[in-house]
């Protein structure tokens, strides 16, 4: 079965819209895992616009599943990384004014940047993933970086699938299968929803984990929290 990793950028938005502590990310957050999902994402930026950095720190004991940080690794980034120590650190090269991830490494122009920091989050016991586009030169350069994951970018994926276009799905496998060569381990992200997530599971060869938020907090405007998780849980399943 996939991992279900729950981004909780969009609960510290809704908080931070009004000051104060509600809704109360720590709490959600313990919820979430209670409701059956495998782990919490978050994507702290330096304008701290959702997530907050002392977010970060505070997540720390709450999170019994499993604990992924995104983020550019900046200075201020990789010492918070590295003194709350979570299980997965996932890089991700948005501009400090994206208003969301917007494209994917190009490891083979970063790749000693990518190696010099990867290799001191992995020198800390730290699970590492570089988040990556569809492209086969981007999985084998980050094959070169010692990263242990790649996260495919599934924003084209989503687009297409939503217009008919299902044979989008084609290029990630492929690129899935290639990171599997090469011993990564494939984790994928960004406007999968309960609409395309089956499809893309079935399709993706090896897929270890998903991280969804903005799409799954929408959902669950509609649908609630608890049932919106258990949905996706059920679309992961891996049917014989």
């Amino acid at each position: 079965m996939t991992k279900l990793s729950v981004n909780i950028n969009k609960i510290a938005t809704l908080r931070n819209s009004r000051g104060g502590n509600t809704p109360d990310v720590l709490n959600v957050a313990r919820d979430i895992q209670n409701f059956g999902a495998e782990g919490i994402t978050i994507h702290p930026r330096p304008d701290e616009r959702h997530i907050k950095y002392q977010d970060a720190y505070d997540l720390k004991p709450v999170v019994v599943t499993e604990y992924n940080i995104e983020g550019n690794p900046i200075p201020k980034f990789v010492d918070m990384v590295l003194s709350i120590k979570p299980t997965q650190v996932t890089l991700v090269p948005d501009a400090i004014d994206a208003i969301t991830s917007n494209a994917g490494w190009d490891t083979k122009k970063h790749k000693e940047f990518l190696t010099e920091v990867i290799t001191e989050f992995k020198r800390n016991n730290i699970r590492t993933s570089i988040f990556v586009d569809p492209v086969p030169a981007m999985i084998e350069g980050a094959a070169t970086t010692g990263t242990d994951r790649i996260e495919l970018y599934t924003e084209e994926f989503a687009s297409e699938f939503a217009k008919g276009n299902s044979a989008i799905i084609t290029a990630y496998a492929k690129c899935a299968q290639l990171a599997i060569d090469y011993n990564l381990g494939v984790n994928a992200g960004h406007d999968l929803s309960l609409d395309n997530i089956k499809f893309f599971k079935e399709n993706i060869p090896g897929l270890l984990e998903v991280s969804i938020g903005h799409a799954l907090i929408c959902e669950s405007l509609y649908l609630g929290l608890e049932n919106v998780i258990n949905m996706y849980l059920h679309r992961l399943i891996t049917v014989a």
